[in-house]
């Protein structure tokens, strides 16, 4: 019980950090957002030093990208604290919709900032790229411990890759008077 409310605590701290962030940068006046956005351009551009020479090149997809990661990170928080709480995935993806539509209705209050409908649907996008990631996730983790399990039992059973077992059944089977 104590660990799931640590967990719970965790989830709900950076879920508030995580809207808290994207709220944040909404509202950044449009000249400071554009110039944090420059600043990350130009970080980036000394691990790809083949780079369009034009100042502005890929400056609109880094936003773009910018916001589907952030909501990607949303979705799998929304996942996760829903998946904890035994509530529906597609309430995580409602949540990020409406996180995504109050975020862009900020913006439209923020000084050279607008509101758009196509940030939405990316902001969306986003947040359903974070759910089917955590899913996957966890999908592929309890595949593999599965996996791990069921090695486990073959390797404390003699490590027949399960041969010895089914022997051990038709065993059972015969002093039980269930002859085939």
């Amino acid at each position: 019980m104590e660990r799931t409310n640590k967990r719970l605590r965790l989830c709900a701290v950076l879920l508030v950090l995580n809207i808290g962030f994207i709220w944040g940068n909404s509202l950044l006046p449009g000249e400071l957002s554009g110039a944090f956005s420059g600043w990350v351009r130009d970080l980036l551009a000394g691990f790809f030093p083949d780079r369009p020479e034009e100042p502005d090149a890929g400056h609109g997809l880094l936003r773009k990208l910018a916001h589907f990661t952030e909501f990607a990170c949303l979705g799998a928080l929304l996942t996760w604290l829903f998946a904890m709480v035994q509530k529906s995935k597609a309430l995580a993806l409602l949540c990020g919709f409406l996180v995504a539509s109050a975020d862009e209705t900020i913006q439209r209050f923020v000084p050279e900032r607008g509101p758009s409908f196509r940030d939405v649907l990316i902001d969306t996008a986003g947040v359903t790229a974070g759910i089917l990631l955590l899913l996957a996730g966890c999908a592929i983790m309890k595949y593999w411990r599965t996996q791990r399990s069921e090695k486990m039992d073959r390797d404390a059973a003699g490590g027949d890759n399960g041969h010895e077992c089914s022997s051990l059944r038709q065993k059972k089977r015969r002093t039980h008077g269930f002859h085939r």
